[in-house]
């Protein structure tokens, strides 16, 4: 009888073994079936950018906003449909654009290589590409998710939000298997984009019942803000770039962080912890050092397991 339960055991574990081998992500995922793929990708998110500098923030961010939800399986580029309100369609996602890029670069692929290379795969190279076509580092992008059937707006209140503080964000992060040392450093994300008032409002007015302006914000910078941002606001797309240097991935963003000068209370927050405020500092003194975690980061983020089953035809529709 023992004899029979430790083959049955050795089974289990020999098949489990399979899956988790067979379901692994790898840098030459499509070496054999579709080899020019990450030329595809990248010739059409090099294109786009050439015509719009805003594209690669957006990319970018549209692969945490999908990663965050149900792991990188694409589910944030499916459309509504019916009664079922997407995540592109929930509140954080609403300014989410830029997504043009990945359904030309699926259209491109499907001509190529049929029902071969998934749009969670292509999320994920489109924002390595838009990294690197901003100046910051490079690196081999594990390939292998599969797309996911389901989307719900009402997820993405799992999303962090830039009102988090550091406990929040330590969670949301936890929750996903991500370090506070991922945090920092997929934080550093924020030097690419620009961000619409309704995200930092908190901040330049009524931050509490006694003072009007956070005042871990420098003074000037407050100030400049609640210009464009005044306490009645009526302009729909005021707002302010993330950093100095929007279109350049750099430690701009650290730099400014120390200054008081950050946009969002959730990366302010990042100062309010000694592991995570040391880590700035070293980011800021080190620009190498912040691509060498961010890339690590990155990897280990775009790699969240996602529920996916199979490679969507089309981004935005089920198969």
């Amino acid at each position: 009888m023992a004899a029979i339960f430790l083959s049955l055991v050795t089974i289990v574990l020999v098949y489990s073994s399979h899956l988790s081998s067979t379901n692994a992500l790898s840098v030459n995922y499509y070496h054999q079936t579709c080899p020019t793929a990450e030329s595809i990708v990248t010739n059409v998110v090099h294109e786009a950018t050439t015509n719009d500098k805003t594209v690669p923030a957006a990319l970018l961010r549209t692969h945490f906003h999908d990663c965050f939800i149900r792991g990188c399986d694409a589910s944030v580029l499916l459309n509504s449909k019916g009664k079922n309100k997407a995540e592109k369609d929930g509140p954080p996602n609403i300014s989410l654009h830029a997504l043009y890029v990945i359904d030309q670069a699926k259209k491109q692929l499907e001509k190529k290589c049929p029902g071969v290379v998934s749009c969670a795969d292509i999320l994920a190279l489109a924002a390595r590409d838009a990294v690197v076509l901003s100046g910051g580092p490079t690196w081999d992008v594990p390939k292998g998710r599969k797309d996911g059937r389901i989307s719900k707006a009402i997820d993405t209140r799992k999303l962090p939000l830039p009102t988090f503080n550091i406990s929040q964000l330590e969670q949301s992060f936890s929750q996903r298997g991500l370090s506070l040392d991922d945090l920092v450093a997929l934080s550093g994300g924020h030097t690419l984009g620009f961000s619409h008032c309704s995200s930092f409002q908190n901040r330049i007015h009524n931050f509490n019942k006694a003072i009007d302006v956070d005042p871990s914000m420098d003074p000037s910078f407050a100030g400049k803000l609640r210009q464009v941002c005044p306490v009645n606001n009526k302009i729909k797309n005021a707002g302010a770039n993330l950093d100095s240097t929007p279109t350049v991935f750099d430690n701009a963003h650290y730099k400014l962080l120390l200054q008081g000068k950050s946009i969002f209370s959730s990366d302010q927050a990042l100062l309010t912890s000694s592991r995570t405020k040391a880590l700035i500092k070293k980011f800021a003194g080190s620009q190498k050092e912040f691509f060498e975690a961010f890339v690590n980061s990155m990897i280990k983020m775009s790699s969240i397991s996602g529920g996916g089953t199979e490679v969507r035809l089309d981004c935005g529709v089920v198969n």
